[in-house]
Parts: structure tokens; C-alpha cells; sequence
């Protein structure tokens, strides 16, 4: 949720039940903390941030997070031992995001609290090995036995329905959220979110990090480069800085970066965090009733 879930959009979703989280990997170590404070005063559930460990202020967010005692921390992209430990010595709950069974019994020998499982169709970054949520989920309900979390692909109470049927506790929602009224994206990318079709996004740059993005002219460039052979360091030049940014936050529809699921195909309105939330509830029960109902 790079540069698309700050305070605003935490609180919102928290203040609607669910479970808000700080995405940090855009912000400064000062503007993490200005936004766990604005959260705070916003609302007086639960919320929590997530903190991508291969970032270089991660060591200060950590250290942010358990001054501010902010009391669940998401982390990703990294090694689940280095700080699971110490966050737990401070109270805090701990969930660290992985995408295959090897990782998720790391986490699970590092003493996380919960792992979110996330399947390829997740936008953003991903794992290598291109595993769907549907076949990620059950393989490592069997292999760990902490709470588990499924992401990629859901957007909607059906698929979270689906996830829990596979054998997940619940669901983490990303792609859908981006195209709210809380969400401090660009409107010129929540608009290109609800545009978009099956098959407008693709996993790419998996020579430097995996990343789902919609299909731009930038996407083009790093298409056609990979295609002539172009090594990591090449991408890289291509990438340059700030490609994220430009895209999802400065809504620059060509040169930027726009990452989302594979899901954004079922996006079709911009809405209010709460109002997704209400909707996302509602149709989760009624088709669980549904599915009683007829004995399935």
C-alpha cells in the first residue's frame, strides 16, 4: 500500500471494523510518526503499520512504532527474525508477510504472532515463484500452525468467504482500499484502477523485485528491455528513482509505476473505507448463509 495508506485511509478502515494499517514504505521516519499520531487521535480501535525490512529507515521505524506503541506491526520483504523478538518484548503483536512454505515456517520458528500468505495475484511486490492464493493458502495451513492470514486476490465477501474455506482466519485487502475515498493516492490512478480489465496488469522485474503493475507505457519500456536480454543492473537504470511515486501518488499514468491485483479487474466504483468494509461484511455472511442453506 506504498503511498496509498496513510492515516486517513488507517483510521477509516479501523473506525469500520476492520484492522487499518500505516503503509511506511513511502514516509520519512518524521512523517511515520506525524501519521501514527494523526491516527491516533482519529480513532480508538486497533491499527497497525507495516514495515518493509529491506527499506533503509526500518531500524527507525521500529524503534518509531514501540515509542509511539503502536500495538501490531506488519512486516515484509526481510528476515522475520531480526526484529520479531524485541517487538514482542514491548507488546507488540507481530505478522510478517511471506509468499511461499519455506518462509512460513521461518516465520513461525522466529515466534510470529501471524503470517499473511500472499498469493501472485497481489499487486505490488511479489514473490518469484508466481504461486496462486488458492494453492498458497492450503499448502501452508498444512505446513504451520499460526494464525493465518490470505492476501492477493480478494476484494470482495465472496473471496473472503473462499479464503477462510481454504483454511485462513482472515484476509488482508490491499488493491480495493486504493480506490477509496481515504486513500491518498492520485485520483488519476483510483480512476485508472476502475478502468481496468482481466489482464491489464502483469508481474515484471522479477530480475530486481517481482512487481505487479498495470500495463503502461513505463510498463512498455521495462517489457521491451527484459524482452532484448537486459540484465538487473539495466532494469534498474530503467527504474531509476521514484517511479512509484510518480505513478500512484503525482499520477503520472505514463512514466509512473502503478502497482495493483490482479483484482482491480473487479473494481468498478471509488467509495468511501467504511462503506467497503459495510459491503465487503455483508456479502461475506450472506453468501456463508447461502451456502448453509443449500447444504454446501
Amino acid at each position: 500500500m506504498i503511498w496509498c495508506s496513510g492515516w486517513e485511509l488507517t483510521s477509516a478502515v479501523s473506525n469500520a471494523g476492520g484492522l487499518g494499517l500505516i503503509g511506511s514504505g513511502s514516509m520519512t521516519p518524521d512523517i511515520l510518526r506525524e501519521h501514527i499520531k494523526k491516527c491516533k487521535a482519529a480513532t480508538d480501535k486497533p491499527f497497525g503499520v507495516n514495515i518493509p525490512l529491506l527499506f533503509p529507515s526500518a531500524d527507525e521505524f521500529i524503534k518509531i512504532v514501540i515509542e509511539e506503541k503502536v500495538p501490531i506491526v506488519f512486516t515484509s520483504a526481510g528476515n522475520p527474525g531480526k526484529w520479531t523478538a524485541h517487538l514482542k518484548h514491548h507488546g507488540i503483536k507481530v505478522v510478517h508477510v511471506i509468499a511461499n512454505v519455506k518462509f512460513a515456517k521461518k516465520c513461525q520458528e522466529a515466534g510470529v504472532d501471524a503470517i499473511v500468505a500472499e498469493g501472485f495475484e497481489a499487486g505490488g511486490h511479489n514473490g518469484k515463484e508466481e504461486t496462486t492464493t488458492m494453492v498458497l493458502i492450503p499448502m501452508i495451513r498444512e505446513a504451520v500452525t499460526i494464525p493465518l492470514i490470505a492476501a492477493g486476490g480478494i476484494a470482495t465477501g465472496r473471496g473472503m468467504l473462499a479464503a477462510m474455506a481454504l483454511g485462513a482466519e482472515g484476509v488482508q485487502i490491499g488493491s480495493r482500499f486504493v480506490a477509496s475515498e481515504e486513500s491518498s493516492a492520485h485520483l488519476n490512478f483510483k480512476q485508472k484502477i476502475i478502468e481496468t480489465h482481466d489482464g491489464d496488469t502483469q508481474l515484471t522485474m522479477k530480475k530486481v523485485v517481482p512487481v505487479r503493475l498495470i500495463k503502461n507505457k513505463f510498463y512498455n519500456e521495462v517489457e521491451k528491455k527484459e524482452n532484448e536480454g537486459a540484465n538487473a543492473e539495466q532494469l534498474k537504470e530503467l527504474l531509476g528513482h521514484g517511479r512509484a511515486r510518480k505513478g500512484m501518488f503525482e499520477g503520472d499514468l505514463d512514466e509512473g509505476e502503478l502497482e495493483i491485483g490482479q483484482v482491480s479487474g473487479l473494481i468498478k466504483e471509488i467509495k468511501p473505507a467504511g462503506k467497503i468494509v459495510e459491503e465487503i461484511m455483508r456479502e461475506f455472511y450472506k453468501t456463508k448463509d447461502e451456502l448453509v442453506n443449500n447444504n454446501i
